[in-house]
């Protein structure tokens, strides 16, 4: 479907596309992918955080929405990848629209609801490196997503499915593991609530070798982007999956 064939909605907030594109040039400095997400992703720190940005629901048609003025944890994660992926505004949205929709195809049921539908659609751009990281401190669970434990499901018209995930118990999370953790890597934090394979994400970044979580955080002592340390982070915390960009 060509970009002026869908229903779009555009808030760029503080940017404007000419900003965008002298920004994504100077990403492109950056020779490797790790440096242009720590790079682009602190561009948006003290964003303000707004849930439920995006429109589309089994009742209502799909709307193509970027709005870099008001961002969730996951909308965060959505336009950080595609901007490390761009060299130009209009790649930007191309790149957004693969990533944030199976095949591209703008549709509520196409779009990826859940972090580790990253993993299974965007194979291309994203690996799941979770049991690698882990080694034998990693537990594997199978999960039905979508599916609440009373039958009934989170998002109305899609349809639940099953999925075997690998996860790091926070208290598993020690110094030796932290040192297999990259600038870049996209973290969720896992849920045992059914249904749901994480209830939160963000972007591991590094420094003086103290790892912190960047995320969109709904905190009420912040409702922004901000960077934690991530060990306090996961502190009464479940555990976290980790998925990494490919090169």
């Amino acid at each position: 479907m060509s970009a002026d064939k869908i229903q779009s909605r555009t808030i760029l907030g503080k940017w404007t596309e000419d900003k965008i594109d002298s920004l994504l040039r100077q990403s492109w400095s950056i020779d490797d992918m790790a440096g242009r997400i720590d790079f682009l992703s602190a561009r948006f720190t003290y964003s303000k955080y707004k849930e439920s940005t995006l429109i589309g629901d089994a009742e209502t048609p799909e709307v193509f929405v970027i709005n870099l003025k008001e961002i969730d944890c996951f909308t965060y994660i959505d336009y950080v990848e595609a901007m490390t992926l761009s060299r130009s505004y209009a790649e930007f949205r191309e790149n957004l629209r693969n990533i944030r929709y199976r095949s591209g195809i703008l549709s509520f049921e196409n779009r990826n609801h859940f972090f580790t539908d990253w993993r299974e659609f965007n194979a291309d751009i994203i690996e799941d490196v979770t049991a690698h990281i882990a080694g034998d401190k990693g537990i594997q669970i199978k999960k039905t997503l979508n599916l609440k434990e009373d039958g009934t499901t989170f998002l109305s018209g899609i349809q639940p499915v099953n999925r075997q995930l690998t996860y790091i118990p926070s208290r598993k999370v020690d110094d030796e593991l932290l040192e297999k953790l990259k600038t870049g890597d996209f973290v969720g934090i896992y849920t045992e609530t059914h249904g749901l394979d994480v209830s939160h994400v963000g972007i591991i970044t590094i420094e003086n070798k103290i790892l912190y979580l960047r995320h969109a955080s709904s905190a009420s002592d912040y409702k922004k982007v901000v960077d934690q340390d991530l060990k306090d982070y996961l502190i009464n915390k479940l555990g976290i999956i980790v998925l990494r960009p490919k090169e």
